[in-house]
């Protein structure tokens, strides 16, 4: 089977599919039951599949590692470490106002770079692999070209391998 037509929608499935421009941006896969919609109306829904599905379902990772990224990734949104950013709120009507940080927002930080201090820091090769593909949701081949190792490209095969071991610690800091 080609790599195109992996990547198409399967025939026949009932319901509205993705268009073809999101089939070409990764892999998606229809729910496996209706949920409710916004208006309470069944649906069947596509999500995407993400490199932690992916990786679970090749049996490179376990289930226990697979959960350990998911709880990491909680926590680098509950830190508010995320890229998406809204408006900044300093900024209310008269200009002197500050927000602080909430409590769950310091722990959930500090948790955060207690897991990257384990994995030997933000600019290891597994600290700064969890920063992006875990917290970032990057691509693990953004990730691999993008950053990689000291700022150099490396292989899928590498990043995979470091991705692993980054949940590896992380499986192990979670007691999983």
């Amino acid at each position: 089977m080609t790599k195109a037509a992996k990547k198409r929608p399967p025939a026949g499935h009932p319901g509205l599919a993705p268009p073809p421009e999101r089939w070409r941006r990764g892999e998606v896969e229809a729910l496996p039951r209706a949920i409710p919609d916004d208006e309470g109306r069944p649906s069947l829904p596509y999500r995407a599949i993400d490199t932690l599905a992916r990786m679970q379902r090749k049996g490179s990772i376990t289930e226990a590692m697979r959960q350990a990224g998911e709880d990491f990734h909680a926590l680098f949104v509950r830190a508010t470490l995320d890229p998406l950013r809204c408006a900044d709120l300093n900024r209310i009507s008269g200009g002197v106002r500050a927000l602080s940080e909430s409590e769950a927002q310091t722990e959930a930080r500090n948790r955060v770079w207690r897991a990257l201090g384990a994995m030997g820091g933000i600019a290891s090769p597994a600290g700064s692999c969890a920063w992006h593909v875990l917290g970032c949701e990057w691509s693990l081949k953004d990730w691999a070209l993008r950053e990689g190792w000291g700022g150099r490209p490396v292989s899928q095969e590498q990043a995979g391998g470091v991705l692993v071991a980054a949940l590896g610690v992380l499986t192990a800091m979670y007691g999983r």
